[in-house]
């Protein structure tokens, strides 16, 4: 069965679950006293030491598993350090997830969980409401000496204090060359009367709004309220023009197979791990948006000591690779490509694990906004997407 992807959404273009916890999201907000905490004033005693566990949330098919000898990443960090990890695949969504462990944090209670990977932005925010606990830098040396200069310092953590990338990626367009000729732009897949109606865009609303204002002249990472108006319109034509089958999460891996969908907004490792030969990934002309995911301890958690251990291990050069093999996205870890040699030489040139500084150079991060902003961002990409 072909490998799914670490941004798998529920089924549905839009479920209504995930609507119903975006809008949570947007309602409950981060700023308000209440909800603010000092991760100092905020911790649970550690007993790591006595209880060799560890409980960690992650994307879905986004670690390597067991197969006849090969024995994953996962099981030999157990081998070797003796902690047993709870590994549970329930974060589906960035907002949805902030809906499950939302009142917990936001009033100092426990959410159940010693570890959790959220995308940059939503790790920035929990950062920012104290919702965090600060890595002790002693125990995650290999973070600190093998991190990847491309993502060392993001400005919302810029000495990773709180957080370490699980793994990156890259948004661009993919397309079945089966059905359809080549798609080169993201401005073809607003506009191409032979797309109408089978294109996907993703409902991650600073993937697909970084292409809008890239089409506008505006850079994602430093833009104005006017740019960003104009982007919304440019999306609200094409929408309304109805060049967009849906708004969806990964769904539009199985409809670019099948056909139902001729080109989409992509995530980089979807697309290798579909094991489909005619769907092809393509950095857009525009250039490309990367991002990453990153592994956060928690307030109260009670297992840092072990959660630490974990961020440490898989920041070793042989663990990154063989994690890289298995999901194709961008590996954080310096080394890791040297390592690649052993575990699968045909991935050591693969730019989606492992991209040149030519590839680097094309992409885009999206601004960092404070809660106002972000609400009223997020208000008016969800009028196009929920429609």
């Amino acid at each position: 069965m072909a490998e799914l992807e670490r941004r798998t959404l529920l089924k549905g273009s839009v479920g209504v679950a995930a609507l119903g916890a975006s809008a949570a999201a947007l309602k409950w907000g981060f700023n308000t006293p209440d909800r603010k905490q000092n991760p100092a004033d905020c911790q649970a005693k550690d007993v790591s030491a006595t209880d060799k566990r560890l409980i960690f949330s992650n994307w879905p098919e986004y670690i390597d598993e067991d197969d006849k000898k090969y024995v994953s990443t996962l099981t030999q960090f157990e081998k070797d350090t003796g902690i047993k990890v709870d590994y549970t695949a329930d974060v589906n969504d960035n907002n949805e997830f902030f809906a499950k462990v939302a009142n917990q944090l936001g009033s100092c209670s426990s959410s159940k969980r010693d570890l959790f990977a959220l995308t940059d932005w939503m790790a920035a925010k929990m950062i920012q409401v104290g919702w965090i606990q600060k890595l002790d830098a002693s125990k995650v040396p290999n973070l600190h000496a093998n991190i990847i200069d491309s993502l060392k310092s993001p400005g919302w953590d810029k000495k990773r204090e709180y957080s370490a990338p699980w793994q990156s990626g890259l948004t661009g367009i993919a397309y079945n060359k089966k059905k359809v000729g080549e798609v080169k732009s993201f401005s073809e897949l607003l506009t191409r009367k032979d797309l109408k109606g089978r294109v996907t865009l993703l409902t991650e609303m600073r993937d697909t709004m970084g292409f809008m204002l890239l089409l506008e002249g505006a850079d994602p990472s430093n833009f104005t309220d006017a740019q960003w108006q104009k982007a919304m319109e440019r999306l609200k034509k094409a929408d309304g023009d109805g060049q967009f089958r849906a708004f969806t999460g990964n769904d539009y891996v199985q409809d670019l197979a099948s056909g139902n969908v001729l080109a989409a907004e992509a995530w980089s490792g979807d697309i290798a791990n579909a094991g489909d030969d005619n769907l092809v990934w393509i950095p857009p002309e525009e250039g490309i948006m990367i991002w990453a995911d990153n592994m956060l301890i928690p307030n109260l958690a009670t297992h840092k000591d072990n959660a630490e251990e974990w961020i440490n291990y898989y920041y070793e050069p042989e663990v990154g690779a063989k994690l890289a093999n298995y999901n194709s996205y961008i590996c954080p870890v310096k080394g890791a490509q040297e390592a690649m040699e052993k575990v699968n030489p045909e991935n050591v040139h693969n730019e989606l694990i492992f991209p040149t500084e030519k590839t680097l150079s094309q992409t885009h991060g999206f601004m960092a906004l404070d809660e106002a902003k972000s609400r009223t961002y997020e208000g008016d990409f969800s009028s196009v997407t929920a429609s």
